[in-house]
């Protein structure tokens, strides 16, 4: 029998993704340093407050953003299970439709306003087509989401573990046995404007994160597409040969060798 065991884009077993809400004008400096440590963030925002004082405007976000993700916060940030199923789905559906419309691209990703206080929400957030939203209780570890739409980060950015457990996410692998490696996701999360006056926090923060090539820099968006790719692989009883169905290409270890398995192939690995 063929084990397999995930691997990020290049083999990497590392992934870091950032999310921060409400789209203040805080993002414009918070761009310019994630950018100059190659780090990606999914910005959540609310597409009513846009333009309106100490937010970005509507006619910047596409330059802003650029090389990030736009996401849905709701049109006006209200607490969500005080509305409504009715006014919940207006809210995403509103703030979805006018940020799609405002970057001609396809928007499935949301953080929740407040967090995620309540579960009967889930049903009719699916309804309205997100795929994946940030709620606000961190699991301080690495590990990957087991439910997209419940999406636990590893932390707030001013948690007092926050510096602790970069350092543990970077602790040395066991690169000779690497079967025992289990892919790592530093997932963090917060709102800009709480950098106002101490950006060189972020700074820190993105020194420690950023520009290591042993990690995959990725938008929530692109976590959830590669993993989800990675579930539809199709296999073999003893797992030799392997149909990709997806148009991502999926990194794997597979009888301790790195193996693509290229989108839209088939392959059959040599005993």
């Amino acid at each position: 029998m063929t084990e397999f065991f995930m691997r990020f884009p290049g083999f990497k077993t590392k992934a870091v993704t950032l999310s921060y809400d409400d789209g203040t004008v805080f993002d414009r400096e918070m761009v310019a340093i994630l950018n100059k440590y190659g780090i990606k963030c999914t910005f959540n925002l609310n597409s009513n407050l846009l333009g309106r004082s100490r937010y970005v405007s509507r006619e910047e976000i596409n330059t802003l953003y650029k090389g990030h993700e736009i996401a849905v916060h709701t049109f006006t940030h209200p607490h969500l299970p005080n509305i409504g199923a009715g006014g919940i789905a207006l809210q995403i559906v509103k703030d979805r439709e006018l940020l799609e419309s405002l970057t001609d691209t396809i928007i499935k990703g949301m953080a929740y306003p407040f967090g995620l206080s309540d579960e009967s929400i889930i049903d009719t957030v699916r309804a309205c087509g997100i795929n994946y939203s940030r709620t606000t209780s961190s699991t301080l570890d690495f590990s990957l989401p087991k439910d997209f739409l419940r999406w636990n980060p590893t932390c707030y950015h001013a948690h007092e573990k926050t510096d602790e457990l970069i350092e543990k996410f970077f602790e040395k692998e066991d690169t000779d046995h690497p079967w025992r490696i289990k892919p790592k996701l530093f997932y963090m999360y917060g709102h800009s404007y709480e950098f106002e006056n101490k950006f060189d926090r972020l700074e820190d923060l993105c020194k420690k994160l950023g520009g290591n090539d042993t990690v995959w820099y990725a938008t929530n968006g692109e976590i959830f597409n590669y993993l989800t790719a990675y579930k539809m692989l199709d296999f073999s009883l003893k797992g030799r040969v392997v149909h990709n169905p997806t148009a991502t290409d999926i990194y794997t270890l597979a009888n301790n060798k790195d193996l693509i398995v290229p989108a839209g192939k088939t392959i059959i690995i040599e005993e």
